[in-house]
């Protein structure tokens, strides 16, 4: 859970990449449009999108020369998801597994 977990949160936490999840947020777009937003190269794009899918955050498919790329918005509901648990103190919690006393709440 953790090591997954952390793998997003690092994957999301490049300014770059909650931005082209911002742009995503709107609808799904080529590498195209995405790339008018940035002042960076297509190969720099490539790479931040590639993290994005390989994470499973952002989906893509062919359609004739363009790339299109979806935001997978289960993926960032599971995350969020289990960071309000792991701060909310809800089960499972890891104190569960800590003998009384060495865990406060």
């Amino acid at each position: 859970m953790y090591k997954d977990l952390s793998k997003t949160l690092k994957t999301i936490g490049d300014k770059n990449r909650l931005e082209i999840i911002d742009l995503l947020s709107c609808g799904e777009l080529c590498a195209c449009d995405l790339l008018e937003h940035f002042p960076f190269s297509q190969p720099t794009l490539s790479h931040h999108m590639k993290a994005l899918v390989a994470e499973g955050i952002v989906t893509d498919k062919k359609e004739g020369t363009k790339t299109i790329y979806t935001l997978n918005r289960q993926k960032l509901d599971d995350t969020f998801l289990l960071l309000n648990q792991l701060t909310h103190n809800q089960s499972p919690c890891i104190c569960d597994h800590i003998s009384e006393g060495e865990c406060s709440s």
